[in-house]
């Protein structure tokens, strides 16, 4: 698995200002893999900070979320008191590691929560097959386009503070784009999943602060501003923004859902 660094100031960046889930995703999800808080264990890859883990946390007798990276386990760990929460240490290209410790069939789900497009996915899709049960499946979750791609006025303005910032537009679309979504929708059918999508969509207004954090945490600690400078970068997105306020956001998630 191939990461930018999610360590360091970063991590507490994503745990502070990246969006969690509604309630209706995790209802969608325990829905569609028929999840049981009395048997089912659900394993969320590339978990971060634990947005989603947590709001699976109510439809799992047990939640397990992996990251490669410990910072980001760190932060889930403080933001979390859930007791049927686990944090492991791990990429996507260790999940096959697993099978000899949760033994074959076991788990109900494995949730991919923004973080595909780091992966490998053909060869995570088939890693996880052994591991689920009848019923059960991967989940890929996207929630929302990036800050800096969105069809608004205000986004094109955060798009442009960016790129004169980091020398060149922004362009990572993180598993987003109609072609990222037909591409993992087409392995999940080679690898012999059933696949299905659902959506929920809900609206949200943003500050400038909650704008410029999200910008923070899609960025490497090399990246990022030193801490003097982010009031003037702060200053640069406000005075962009001035003219688009408020600054509403619609949000479409995407759930797309390959079943065992």
């Amino acid at each position: 698995m191939t990461t930018p660094a999610f360590g360091g100031e970063v991590s507490d960046f994503y745990q502070r200002f990246r969006r969690g889930y509604p309630a209706e995703v995790a209802d969608e999800l325990a829905a569609a893999f028929a999840l049981s808080q009395v048997q089912d264990v659900v394993l969320d890859l590339g978990c971060g900070t634990g947005q989603l883990t947590r709001a699976l946390a109510p439809h799992a007798r047990a939640v397990l979320g992996m990251d490669p990276e410990p910072a980001m386990l760190d932060q889930a760990r403080r933001a979390t008191s859930l007791p049927n929460i686990s944090w492991l240490l791990g990429a996507d290209t260790e999940v096959s590691a697993l099978l000899p410790i949760i033994g074959h069939g076991r788990l109900a789900a494995v949730t991919v929560a923004q973080a595909l497009h780091w992966m490998d996915h053909e060869r995570l899709f088939a890693a996880a097959r052994p591991l689920l049960r009848p019923g059960g499946g991967i989940a890929v979750v996207t929630n929302g386009v990036p800050l800096w791609l969105q069809d608004t006025a205000w986004s094109a303005a955060v798009r442009d503070v960016v790129a004169a910032y980091l020398g060149t537009p922004p362009h990572r679309t993180c598993g987003t784009d109609e072609a990222s979504q037909q591409r993992y929708a087409t392995a999940l059918a080679a690898a012999g999943y059933a696949v299905d999508q659902r959506v929920v969509e809900y609206a949200t207004t943003l500050t400038v602060e909650e704008i410029v954090g999200g910008v923070f945490s899609a960025m490497s600690p090399e990246q990022l501003p030193a801490p003097d400078a982010r009031p003037a970068f702060t200053a640069r997105v406000r005075t962009a923004l001035a003219p688009h306020g408020p600054l509403r956001e619609a949000v479409r998630v995407r759930i797309l859902l390959g079943t065992r």
